[in-house]
């Protein structure tokens, strides 16, 4: 490809209105070409920041010649349907977390991928974030010492019924919502899985509003809370036995706070790592687009996403115990 990659976007999502959609706009060797939407009048939010978007059935937009890639940021459970769609019509794919509801589903798509050759992805913004890369780089080098222990919380507050994350038809809840990262950020960071799952949960209407997690990894043990039905708070802390290392915005980077790592060491001397501006949309657009020019490696594989997903599978499996 010579030329900026063609995007299409398949779903008129407040999310994709207002963060990924603007992110195609601006990213480098990127054009966002069309929407594809049912409901042709949410097209407006779209159009404030890019006039010239054309606005099509989602079965019209596949089969236009002119799109390369498709962003899906549909409901949960319309993710790997429509993912195999785009895959078939000959279109590259990036899928909104979480990609399905069960990592058996993810092999098929992993199956799809490879024998289309194209390239598919879920949408999993921090690992494009250089907060993130310099986490891993430190626990890699043996920053904290010997890691013993990961805390993570991620919670918001949002008791809307007819939110799609509150609704079990669609695949809502906390832990398919935001314990996506709690987990994932911590397999992505460690390179390990999880050997033993504990979990906890409290329900609402068929989706889960709190829950608690704790797992043994091979060389460290780690505990998660999520939750819909609190005070916005977002902080995963790696606890070794010479420092700790605190990410205090490792998620909604930037909207939730301070982009900063904070390394803090047995002998008192903190160290800060500070990541001003940084647009993780626009970095994971940009690193996409460079996978499919140069066949570069891409930080979230398929794998990577059943990695977690397989891990949100024994959760919901030891709640249901």
């Amino acid at each position: 490809m010579t030329n900026p990659i063609r995007w299409g976007i398949l779903g008129a999502s407040n999310f994709a209105a207002t963060m990924m959609g603007p992110a195609i706009h601006e990213a480098d060797d990127a054009e966002l070409v069309a929407l594809g939407t049912s409901s042709p009048a949410k097209a407006g939010a779209f159009r404030a920041f890019c006039p010239n978007i054309r606005v099509q059935s989602y079965d019209e937009l596949l089969a236009s010649d002119d799109i390369d890639a498709v962003y899906i940021p549909l409901p949960n459970t319309l993710h790997v349907d429509w993912s195999k769609k785009a895959l078939k019509a000959g279109k590259h794919v990036l899928t909104e977390k979480p990609i399905a509801m069960a990592a058996e589903e993810i092999d098929e798509l992993i199956a799809l991928r490879d024998s289309t050759g194209l390239f598919c992805a879920e949408a999993y913004m921090i690992v494009h974030h250089p907060q993130w890369l310099k986490a891993r780089e430190l626990l890699a080098e043996g920053a904290i010492g010997r890691l013993v222990h990961v805390d993570v919380s991620f919670s918001y507050n949002n008791p809307d019924a007819g939110n799609i994350r509150n609704r079990a038809d669609v695949g809502g809840g906390g832990i398919r919502d935001i314990g996506v990262y709690t987990m994932g950020s911590v397999r992505w960071a460690t390179g390990e899985e999880p050997v033993d799952v504990e979990a906890k949960a409290e329900w609402e209407n068929g989706v889960d509003t709190t829950a608690h997690v704790w797992a043994r990894f091979p060389s460290f043990t780690f505990k998660s809370m999520t939750s819909t039905r609190m005070a916005p708070r977002q902080e995963v802390v790696f606890h070794g036995d010479k420092a700790v290392l605190r990410v205090t915005a490792p998620f909604n980077a930037a909207i939730f706070g301070e982009e900063k790592l904070v390394l803090e060491r047995d002998d008192k001397t903190i160290t800060h790592f500070r990541y001003p501006g940084t647009r993780q949309y626009k970095l994971q657009v940009e690193n996409f687009g460079r996978t499919l020019r140069d066949k570069a490696p891409y930080p979230w594989t398929l794998e990577n996403a059943r990695g977690t997903q397989a891990m949100l599978d024994r959760v919901f499996a030891a709640i249901a115990e």
